[in-house]
């Protein structure tokens, strides 16, 4: 049988667990107020890139590039923390429902230490990546993931990148096409009535504007992967502290039973001890 001491030791454990975490969930609520300033102003810059790309576009349809013989790149952004449910788990079963529909021949980069775990020695992956764990290490992140996009780009010529991430509006796992960049602008009409007025050829700009692009895309995902994570740790963590108090009351009440019976057992003791006391100052007088 449980001892009341040992279910105290317990509690105290539980109440020490629980504070931990309610303080990961309080950094994680804080990290996700940060990311709602970083997000909007990085809205705003694809938004006007996208603009440019579109208004350049619509008059010179013929900058896109197309290739049929391209290496198919997936950039996988999980997460270097845990605590945040089965993000990592959905990444990969996105990837592995693109990857039945035809998209096998890809080589992955994966972000994340967690992520990288599900993927160890999978033969797929390219390159192995630390991830983000607040918003001041995104940069040092872009330039490693710029880097292993390069160097597949100088091995292979054209290539089509696909990331895959988590995003905040949907709250499910979003494929998205980076590379080769604006297909969407191939048969846009034009915005004006007359073409931008450049100081560089069309074609120097709009090499230009797609590495502007691509870095501030990847700006804007791994920012939106990183506040999606926190939103589910916030989440992942409130649903722990609430079943620890509640684990936390039930060993208090069993405790307290405890101690109850404890309490009944002592006055049992003494209750039968007066009795024996109060029969032995009778025995003299029946003797007599």
């Amino acid at each position: 049988m449980t001892s009341r001491l040992e279910l105290e030791q317990h509690r105290n454990a539980v109440s020490e667990i629980r504070e931990i975490m309610n303080s990961m969930k309080t950094l994680a609520y804080m990290e996700t107020r940060k990311l709602t300033r970083f997000l909007d102003a990085q809205h705003s810059v694809v938004k006007s890139l996208e603009s440019m790309a579109a208004d350049l576009l619509s008059f010179h349809s013929g900058l896109i590039p197309r290739s049929d013989d391209s290496q198919q790149i997936s950039l996988l952004i999980g997460t270097e923390r845990g605590f945040c449910g089965a993000f990592n788990e959905n990444i990969m079963a996105a990837l592995n429902l693109q990857q039945a529909s035809g998209d096998s021949g890809s080589l992955l980069i994966v972000v994340g230490h967690k992520l990288c775990n599900l993927l160890e020695e999978d033969p797929r992956v390219f390159a192995y990546l630390d991830g983000v764990s607040v918003a001041e290490e995104v940069e040092q992140i872009l330039i490693n993931i710029i880097t292993k996009i390069s160097a597949l780009q100088k091995k292979h010529g054209h290539i089509e990148l696909s990331v895959y991430y988590h995003d905040v509006d949907s709250k499910q796992v979003v494929v998205k096409g980076l590379l080769p960049p604006f297909q969407e602008f191939s048969s846009i009409s034009p915005l004006f009535s007359s073409p931008p007025l450049l100081n560089l050829s069309p074609q120097n700009f709009l090499t230009n504007l797609v590495d502007q692009y691509l870095f501030a895309t990847l700006h804007e995902i791994i920012f939106t992967s990183l506040m999606a994570e926190n939103q589910q740790r916030v989440q992942h963590l409130e649903g722990a502290v609430q079943h620890l108090e509640e684990k936390s009351e039930q060993l208090l009440r069993q405790s307290n039973a405890l101690r109850q019976e404890e309490i009944i057992e002592d006055i049992e003791v003494i209750l039968l001890g007066t009795a024996n006391l109060d029969d032995g100052e009778q025995d003299p007088e029946v003797d007599s």
